[in-house]
């Protein structure tokens, strides 16, 4: 056959563009037939962060080439919620990339017989008004989620739900029964944007009544770890194949040029100076920010645990008085970016106080270090809900908490860092775990024969 050739349509948010991009250096690695077009969307905000990456990842890569979008024009009044942003944002790049995506088709069929073929889009959860696209052109769209199969099960859910309520959730809805989720799932714990009918819910529900359009559904799991969720999928034909493929990680750590080389050296020389597994690591994800009340509850509650302490933090907030002259030689404040996966990695660390991003979730996971949990935004608080609630490999700090609402008080996180530091129940299981998701990945593993499938399926499929 000849050349095959993928066209990725990612979010650029970064959370979004490591999985992404990482699972496209998978794929290629997979079968050298594979050739990937990146189309490089812009937030009209700041994105040199996401630009550098992504520039990086082509420059090493020559069977992955990026093709920029020009920029459309935006309103200021686009958005009252990030999801709203969002789906104006698509909506208005729809254009420029039907443009791009007709033009590398036309060139693939009037060249030679060694040029690439056009096999498929890949498209992020919020590109799936892309469809469209796809469809006018006759190349099958596949969904890329770079979250969990419980999140899957939830939006293929939200259809069926509206179609009988008719309306957003409200917090005084009784726990539902989401296919997916073997236990149920009370509403505290349900992405905030779902009880805002007008501020999201509205857009959430456009994009759920697609994924049913979708070729394949591709999601950054593995089996062993969400067997259920993964199993409700095999529905007859009404949901499109599943790929479980995870965990698709960035294992180098260096996705962000903003990261400061002599403050990495300085955390790792303290950590080797750490006895084995006595750290807990405080780190809350690109948008993990907390108010001076909360940054202060942290500071007291992490002293009072008496366990020793690196805590990534992204805001100027100033401390407790007396409190960074009390912690030396047990904690470590570390501004701005922290190299999470290298720090995850290291022996001394013995816990991981984490927003439950699901990137953060699996890094976790893979270095077998447990989670305590406080949730701030998203999907989070499902992540967390299901780590601890359903399949018990995290602490609980915080399984509803949203930032800027609540507060966890000091003698909360006191008592939840002493409690996941010394839980070798938990901390046996997420070893465990992650001894599994290392071993889904190897030749003959889960996960590598769902890559195998999915290409298999993706060249055969035009």
């Amino acid at each position: 056959m000849k050349k095959a050739e993928l066209i990725f349509i990612p979010v650029p948010g970064i959370s979004h563009l490591v999985s992404t991009l990482e699972f496209a250096k998978r794929l290629i690695d997979h079968d050298d037939r594979l050739f990937i077009t990146i189309l490089s969307m812009k937030f009209p905000f700041n994105t040199a962060t996401t630009d550098a990456y992504t520039r990086s990842v082509a420059a090493s890569q020559p069977r992955i080439q990026i093709i920029e979008v020009d920029r459309p024009p935006l309103s200021d009044d686009a958005s009252t919620s990030s999801e709203n942003f969002f789906a104006l944002f698509i909506e208005k790049n729809i254009p420029n990339v039907k443009n791009i995506v007709t033009d590398i088709i036309v060139s693939s069929n009037s060249n030679n017989s060694g040029s690439s073929q056009v096999v498929g889009l890949v498209l992020d959860f919020f590109c799936l008004s892309m469809i469209d696209v796809g469809r006018e052109l006759s190349v099958p769209s596949y969904l890329f989620l770079t979250t969990n199969a419980g999140f899957l099960g939830l939006m293929l859910y939200l259809p069926t739900r509206h179609n009988q309520i008719g309306t957003e959730f409200r917090k005084s809805d009784p726990e539902s029964l989401i296919p997916g989720i073997f236990i149920p799932v009370p509403s505290s714990v349900l992405p905030l944007v779902l009880f805002k009918k007008y501020n999201g819910y509205t857009a959430y529900m456009k994009l759920a009544q697609r994924f049913r359009e979708t070729k394949g559904i591709i999601v950054n799991t593995f089996t062993e770890l969400e067997q259920y969720a993964l199993d409700s999928f095999l529905d007859d034909g009404q949901t499109p194949p599943v790929y479980p493929i995870g965990p698709v990680l960035d294992l180098k750590d260096q996705h962000n040029p903003a990261l400061n080389w002599a403050q990495r050296e300085s955390i790792m020389k303290w950590l080797d100076a750490q006895p084995p597994l006595s750290v807990v690591f405080l780190c809350f994800g690109s948008m993990g920010s907390f108010g001076s009340t909360q940054v202060k509850e942290m500071a007291l509650g992490l002293e009072s645990s008496g366990h020793r302490f690196l805590w990534s933090l992204r805001t100027s907030t100033s401390m407790p008085e007396g409190f960074l002259d009390r912690i030396k030689g047990k904690g470590m404040i570390c501004r701005g970016w922290a190299p999470q996966v290298e720090v995850l990695a290291h022996k001394a660390i013995g816990g991981f106080v984490s927003h439950c991003g699901w990137n953060s979730i699996l890094e976790s996971l893979w270095h077998g270090v447990p989670i305590l949990t406080l949730p701030i935004f998203a999907e989070q608080q499902l992540n967390a809900f299901r780590m601890v609630k359903e399949l018990g490999l995290a602490v609980e700090l915080g399984l509803d908490y949203r930032n800027g609402r609540d507060l966890v008080t000091a003698d909360e996180i006191k008592r939840a860092v002493r409690r996941v530091m010394s839980d070798n129940e938990v901390r046996k299981k997420v070893k465990e775990m992650g001894d599994t998701a290392r071993k889904a990945v190897m030749d003959g593993g889960s996960s590598f024969r769902s890559f195998g499938q999915l290409i298999k399926d993706m060249i055969g499929s035009n």
